[in-house]
This record gives structure tokens, C-alpha cells and sequence, in this order.
């Protein structure tokens, strides 16, 4: 009875085996492409019928993804195995959902998050239209495109169930430990040298400051974690990934993760003593206004620092204001210079997206030169996640994502005062404090073309809108 109900699978069985057979005797070359077949099924098997599980996977798999150029398979097309196929696949699962049940609630779409996001969608498309190389801004509308949805939207509609925001941290943070304790290993061969870092974080992370930016990202939250968890087998599981998470960062050597870090300490003691945002936002510019005031000045006082990164510890974090001799501060200057220059040709639409790395060389001047720049510009990008739309998609490129970074500011202060009930508070306050590392990490590098940082920072984004929108349990008259 059981094998006349499962006919068709036994047939199919027997009809692979009998091919795979064939092709093991006759054509061997075909055998590994054709083996992917069952692979390939049961993905999507398991994506249409363990579809939260699949996600589960992806989430925890990112931190392992290896891209297509890394396995030295293509120089062109430079997808994150297995991670990026996944998210294509899933936007499109939510958009087919979203068409046909509309599974996303009203308050997140109608949420102010929401609506910038999808306004920054929406002008980097024009954008594209009038990029100088549309193939290049196509490719990064589309990954863009798939970042946010699988990220973003699809996630704020896992996260109604508040126990995914929390598995979502646990199952990203034990997978970069994971790496974390390789990475380690690897470096203590080399004695832990400051030099080293840049490189052993490969195949995982191409870059030593997208893994310190990953670890920097992850240590509020999973503090967050640690607070409000009651197993004690799963608290002490959550204290030595504290301290990997720590001591990783900082072998990591990335100078802007660790400031990124500190910003957050500071944003968590704002939120001890209960100061308002708009206080806070105003302060910001008085400061701002104050310290342009007095560049010249502040100019020469940092210029009398030659500490370079190329020594201990200690020199590493005086070498983050050395804007004298150290290589890579000058470089990330230098990037940020062409960035405006870029801005002043095309203020409106800017380059295109994706297409700084492409365009720059032309607008670096010889004395801004180092040693580590390139006359053809194949360096990589601007080094900001604020200056790249700036000369990519010109003033509004700048303003949409300056006016997310401000939303997502004052919905963290908003959720973290108004929600009473506790373990959300806690953990709104590890999840906020996690996106105060990257936005204040943006200043020095942008790593929003990746799924290794593009995965975890939209989540974050929508554990928060999640919170606001189902999780609230608000004060009264606040």
C-alpha cells in the first residue's frame, strides 16, 4: 500500500539511479553536474516546505559564504555561495506571497522605515537609468534589491514571532564565532602580526575591517542575549561567545569597528540617562559646527601625529586620527576627496550605482596619492557608506540614506523608552546599539554590497520596525 501511494517517487528513484549509472559508466564529466540535480530539488524542496528552517540556514551559513571569485570559478559574475542564491530565491517566494496573500501587514509597509527604503529603492533605479555604465548599476540595483527583500521584508514577517529575532542572533553569532576561532588559529601561527590580519580572514570575509565590522556588530546583541537568558547552560554557552566575539575584534585590527564600538557605548550611556534623540541629533550639530569652525586648528593638532598603524596595539588605536604618514587613513582621504570631486560633475544623478570604483581614478590628485593608491582605480570603493551614494547617486542619494540613519536613530531611542516589558527593552537596547556600530562604521567603510554585513544590518533594521509594530507594549501618554 505504502509503495502504490509513493509510485511516483520510487519511479523517479530508480529512473536517476539508472541514468546516474549510465553516465558514472559512459560519460564521467557529466557525473557532478548531474548530481546537483538532487541537490538542487531538495533545496527547494526544503525552501517551499521548511521554508522558516531554510531561512534559519541562510542566516546561519552567511558568515561561512564564500564568493564565486574567492573558489576562482568567474571574474565577472561574483555570487556568495550558498548564501546569495538563497536570498534570489526567497524574494522571489515573498513577492510571489506578496501578490498573491499580501502577507506583509499594512503598519510595516505604512512604517516610516519602510517607506524610506523603499524610496531609496525607487531613486536608485532612476539612477541607474542614467548611470555611465548601466550593466555595472543594474548588477547593484539587483543585489540591492535582493538584500532588502529577503532581509528586510521577509524578515519583519518572520520576526512576528519575537523567539526568530532572537534565534536569528543566536544561530549568525555561533556561525562567526565559528570563523572567529579559525581565523584565530590561523593568525596565531603568525604570532597574532598586525599585517597578517588583513589577510587571514580569507575565503570568509575578503577584508579584515568587513569581520571586525561583523564582530563589532554582533556583540551588543548577544551581551543583550546574555542578560535575559535563564538556562544556565545556554548563559555560559553565551559568555565564551562574548569573549571570542571580543577578542576577535580585537585581533581583528580594524581600527573603525573598534570606534564603531565605542560610539555605542556612548549612544548606551545617553540611553541610561533617558536624553532625548532630538537633544542628542542637536548637540551632534553643535559640534559639528564647532569643529568646522576650528579645522584649521584641529588640522594642525592632528597632524602632529605620525603614529602609524604599522606597529602594536596601542599605536593602532593613536594611528586612528594620524593623518600625517599612516597609508590607510590617507587612502580612505584620498577616496572621500574623489567622492566629492565625483559629486561636483554629477550633482543630481550622480555616477550611477556601483560605479565609484570605476570612475575615481581620474579625480585623485598626485599629492593625495599613496602609497597604496592605483593610477587605474581598481583599489575598490569610496570607503563610506555616506560619500559612495553621494558620488553614485548625487545629493538625494546621500539625503535618503542620511534620513534612514536618523529614522532608525530615533525609533531605537523610541522602542528602548516606551516598551515596558523587559526582555524586549534589553534586547532593543543590544539590537539598536549593534546598528549604532555599523552607522558610525559607514564613516569608513561601506560593506552594504556584501551579504555578509547587507544580511544582518537589514534584519536588524527589521527587528526593530518588528518590535515597534508587534512587540510594543507602550507606556502611557509618552
Amino acid at each position: 500500500m505504502f509503495i502504490k501511494k509513493n509510485i511516483f517517487f520510487f519511479s523517479s528513484v530508480i529512473v536517476f539511479l539508472l541514468l546516474e549509472s549510465y553516465i558514472l559508466l559512459n560519460k564521467y564529466d557529466w557525473f557532478i553536474p548531474f548530481n546537483l540535480i538532487p541537490l538542487i530539488i531538495l533545496v527547494l524542496l526544503g525552501i517551499f516546505y521548511f521554508t522558516k528552517w531554510i531561512i534559519f540556514f541562510m542566516v546561519f551559513i552567511t558568515p561561512f559564504a564564500i564568493s564565486l571569485k574567492e573558489l576562482g570559478l568567474t571574474q565577472t559574475l561574483d555570487l556568495s555561495l550558498p548564501t546569495e542564491p538563497l536570498m534570489i530565491i526567497f524574494s522571489g517566494i515573498y513577492l510571489i506571497n506578496e501578490w498573491l496573500k499580501g502577507i506583509t501587514p499594512k503598519e510595516v509597509l505604512k512604517h516610516p522605515i519602510s517607506q524610506i527604503i523603499l524610496i531609496q529603492l525607487l531613486w536608485m533605479l532612476i539612477t541607474t537609468l542614467t548611470s555611465m555604465d548601466i550593466i555595472v548599476s543594474l548588477k547593484y540595483l539587483t543585489a540591492r534589491f535582493w538584500f532588502v527583500l529577503s532581509s528586510y521584508f521577509l524578515m519583519t514577517y518572520l520576526f512576528k514571532d519575537f523567539n526568530n529575532i532572537k534565534k536569528v542572533i543566536w544561530l549568525y553569532t555561533i556561525s562567526l564565532c565559528g570563523v572567529a576561532i579559525i581565523t584565530i588559529i590561523k593568525h596565531a601561527e603568525y604570532n597574532f602580526h598586525h599585517k597578517i590580519a588583513d589577510w587571514i580572514v580569507t575565503p570568509f570575509y575578503n577584508d579584515h575591517t568587513a569581520y571586525g565590522a561583523a564582530l563589532a556588530l554582533f556583540i551588543p546583541p548577544t551581551i543583550s542575549l546574555l542578560i535575559i537568558e535563564q538556562n544556565i547552560l545556554k548563559k555560559n554557552i553565551l559568555i565564551i561567545l562574548n569573549i571570542i566575539l571580543v577578542i576577535a575584534l580585537v585581533l581583528s585590527y580594524a581600527r573603525a569597528a573598534w570606534i564603531g564600538l565605542v560610539a555605542a557605548i556612548f549612544v548606551f550611556l545617553t540611553l541610561l540617562v533617558k536624553l532625548k534623540f532630538k537633544h542628542i541629533l542637536i548637540s551632534f550639530i553643535t559640534l559639528f559646527i564647532l569643529i568646522f569652525s576650528f579645522s584649521e586648528e584641529l588640522l594642525i593638532l592632528i597632524g602632529k601625529n605620525k603614529t602609524d598603524s604599522e606597529g602594536s596595539f596601542y599605536e593602532n588605536i593613536i594611528s586612528t586620527y594620524n593623518i600625517k604618514n599612516d597609508a590607510s587613513n590617507l587612502e580612505r582621504i584620498n577616496r572621500w576627496n574623489c567622492a566629492i570631486r565625483m559629486f561636483k560633475d554629477k550633482p543630481v544623478f550622480g555616477f550611477g550605482p556601483g560605479t565609484y570604483q570605476f570612475f575615481y581614478a581620474p579625480y585623485q590628485l598626485s599629492k593625495e596619492k599613496t602609497i597604496i593608491s592605483t593610477n587605474f582605480g581598481t583599489g575598490g570603493n569610496s570607503h563610506s557608506e555616506y560619500l559612495g551614494p553621494l558620488s553614485e547617486e548625487g545629493l538625494p542619494g546621500l539625503l535618503i540614506f542620511l534620513t534612514l540613519t536618523l529614522y532608525v536613530f530615533s525609533l531605537g531611542y523610541k522602542v528602548c523608552y516606551s516598551n515596558l516589558n523587559k526582555k524586549h527593552k534589553i534586547m532593543t537596547y543590544g539590537i539598536f546599539l549593534g546598528l549604532v556600530t555599523y552607522f558610525i562604521h559607514g564613516f569608513f567603510n561601506n560593506f552594504l554590497d556584501t551579504d555578509k554585513l547587507s544580511l544582518p544590518f537589514w534584519a536588524f533594521i527589521a527587528a526593530l520596525v518588528s518590535i515597534d509594530t508587534y512587540h510594543q507594549q507602550k507606556k502611557q501618554n509618552i
